[in-house]
């Protein structure tokens, strides 16, 4: 069976309005919350090469009607989701930190 990959995508607006496509690189629930790590997506290699990798966190918050991706606002909350998912990220994905030495 040939089957293609097709990449997780979310499209997301920030506070200025303007709206960016990021792919979806994991999910976990930690502490009670659900977040995500997201890094941007383009469609054209030249530009994602030229990328810088960021990985961007994000918290669910639900409505009344949806679930919805917001930052999160405490440092703090930021910092230690952000050490979990860093962990498991290049455990997925076999980071070497040796290429940046």
């Amino acid at each position: 069976m040939n089957e293609e990959y097709r990449p997780d995508l979310y499209s997301l607006t920030d506070e200025d309005g303007k709206e960016q496509m990021f792919e979806l690189l994991d999910s976990m629930e930690y502490e009670g919350e659900t977040y995500y790590a997201l890094t941007p997506y383009y469609e054209d290699g030249q530009e994602a090469l030229e990328d810088s990798g960021a990985v961007i966190i994000l918290k669910s918050e639900y409505t009344e009607d949806e679930e919805l991706m917001v930052t999160i606002d405490d440092d703090e909350e930021y910092e230690r989701v952000g050490a979990v998912f860093m962990k498991k990220l290049s455990e997925l994905y076999d980071f070497d930190d040796e290429e940046d030495e």
